[in-house]
């Protein structure tokens, strides 16, 4: 089946088939000055509710192919301790991440879900907001379009991306837990600010009321944009009693065929590629940050 942009999207909210429209501009700005001042927007509503449903009917049919994982690692995705750093250091502070993802390769072209992410409109749109001149679809075989899972019980514990920005869309809530928490631009690339990490790490589940920390309470259809490569963030426990969270992960890049790190890919989908493999030989890193 062949989806339309109409068909995915609220056209008469968010017009995003007119790019030089009042509309249009007027959330691109609300979306840039939300990006600017605590490096996240939140777009209510954007996909429609019965495309909200068909795209969790796929994950739902795709579940099987989910790569649960549970470990205990650091903000930095490191599971061993390291001796440079003393034992109350953000680098030395594990905690439990239980979740899974579904890969890339699980998804059909006439899929909803497919449809959305190559949109050419929704990618334009996004790059208007975050102020880049155009953006294109991570080249990932697996981590170019997923979906999160967490089940009753597990959380995605603090972390640090490394991509500059995620755009998710919500499509399935958790009855109770799974809210989104942030601290925006915690570090820089010149500064890992090592002791207000450790403050948020330390702070346990009374972090939600400390300076600094904001909690977001998405809703199925909302299109988040985040800044969460110098953002420490997190989403809380899914409650035992609670229906599992679902959300569409939409990964996107400035430049294109750009793949994914071995390391990180190993950890989230349980295997790599030969595109990994090959990418990692000629791997140049952005920033010095530890990840």
């Amino acid at each position: 089946m062949t989806y339309t942009l109409w068909e995915l999207i609220d056209l008469d909210r968010y017009p995003l088939d007119q790019p030089g429209s009042e509309r249009y501009l007027a959330v691109v700005d609300e979306a840039q000055t939300g990006l600017r001042s605590v490096g996240c927007a939140v777009i209510a509503d954007l996909v429609r509710s019965d495309a909200v449903a068909r795209i969790n009917g796929e994950i739902e049919d795709r579940k099987h192919t989910t790569h649960f994982s549970t470990e205990v690692m650091n903000p930095y995705f490191h599971t061993t301790p390291n001796p440079d750093f003393g034992e109350h250091h953000p680098v030395n502070t594990f905690l439990e991440r239980s979740s899974g993802f579904i890969p890339g390769d699980s998804w059909n072209s006439g899929m909803a879900i497919d449809a959305l992410f190559r949109a050419p409109e929704l990618a334009q749109f996004l790059a208007d907001c975050l102020e880049i001149g155009e953006l294109h679809c991570y080249a990932d075989p697996l981590a170019g379009l997923t979906a999160n899972i967490l089940d009753p019980g597990q959380q995605f514990t603090w972390h640090f991306d490394t991509n500059d920005f995620a755009v998710t869309v919500l499509v399935q809530d958790a009855d109770s837990g799974g809210e989104f928490q942030y601290y925006p631009a915690i570090r820089s690339a010149t500064d890992e600010n090592f002791d207000t990490i450790q403050a948020v790490l330390d702070g346990g589940e009374a972090v939600g009321r400390s300076e600094g920390v904001h909690t977001l309470e998405l809703r199925p259809g909302d299109l988040q944009i985040f800044r969460g490569r110098h953002s420490l963030h997190r989403v809380k426990r899914v409650a035992a009693d609670s229906k599992p969270r679902h959300a569409a992960i939409f990964a996107y890049t400035e430049q294109p065929g750009v793949i994914g790190r071995v390391a990180r890919t190993t950890q989230l989908f349980g295997r790599v590629l030969p595109e990994h493999e090959a990418a990692e030989r000629h791997r140049v890193r952005s920033d010095p940050l530890i990840d």
